[in-house]
């Protein structure tokens, strides 16, 4: 039995974020909890530390990988890596390059969080197989659903961009059309983890675009564990080097 924590990441310390957990083996996963923040998973703290000791206290066993959805390297780095490159380069076409960090975003935020990661157990792991040990690994969402959903192209559920995604939509058509992807993608993760403990609202009940944020995040986190445990049965490939990889289900 493996544990997998996913963390949908924020890139400042103002960001949102997410958190789920799964626990298992390939083929026989189930989520644990999930979360749209970390606070909120711990019950109160935002640090490391708490994350993992709330992860091991719901889980009963300590966390394998940590799979999280933030620039994350084993040196220091201040803008665009291999790991960048070589997803833009094979999933670009399709809509899903990767953004390039900066020197403040993730910056000293990520660093500190990579940082205390390592002093937990869980150093950023870059090329090979699990070994059944602690380490973190990143990943990226939106080339993970493209596996997930078995789309050609990017999945517009990003809250934040419903209108480049339909400009020519009502705030209400928008509403209701991210719910049919959003809805999607837990449908598909529910066939992969099983209940994954996420409500979806009916789109009747949903004032504000604003408010479906929190489940956006929730579903981010949840696909970050998804590639995690696909990570765990050796279904990946990772972009990169042997400073920084972003690994990608394989379809």
């Amino acid at each position: 039995m493996a544990v997998v924590l996913g963390v949908d990441a924020a890139w400042t310390a103002h960001g949102s974020s997410g958190v789920a957990l799964v626990t298992g083996e390939p083929g026989a996963w189930r989520c644990l909890r999930v979360a749209p923040g970390y606070a909120a998973f711990t019950g109160g703290s935002s640090e490391v530390g708490p994350l993992l000791d709330a992860a091991r206290r719901i889980a009963g066993a300590p966390v394998d990988v940590v799979a999280i959805d933030m620039p994350v390297a084993r040196v220091p780095f201040e803008g665009r890596r291999v790991a960048d490159n070589e997803i833009s380069r094979v999933f670009g076409g399709r809509g899903c390059s990767a953004r390039s960090p900066l020197p403040h975003r993730p910056g000293p935020f990520g660093r500190e969080l990579t940082a205390e990661l390592a002093r937990r157990g869980y150093p950023v792991h870059t090329e090979g197989a699990w070994g059944s040990h602690g380490c973190a690994i990143e990943v990226y969402p939106h080339p993970a659903l493209l596996a997930l959903l078995g789309r050609a192209r990017r999945v517009p559920y990003k809250v934040q961009k419903s209108r480049t995604y339909w400009p020519d939509r009502d705030a209400r058509q928008r509403i209701e059309a991210l719910l049919d992807e959003l809805g999607a993608i837990h449908a598909a993760l529910e066939r992969e983890l099983g209940p994954v403990r996420v409500s979806l609202p009916r789109a009747g009940d949903v004032a504000r675009l604003a408010s479906l944020k929190p489940l956006e995040n929730s579903l981010d986190a949840l696909v970050c564990a998804w590639v995690g445990t696909r990570f765990v049965a050796g279904r990946v490939t990772a972009y990169g080097d042997a400073d920084a990889s972003i690994f990608c289900p394989n379809g």
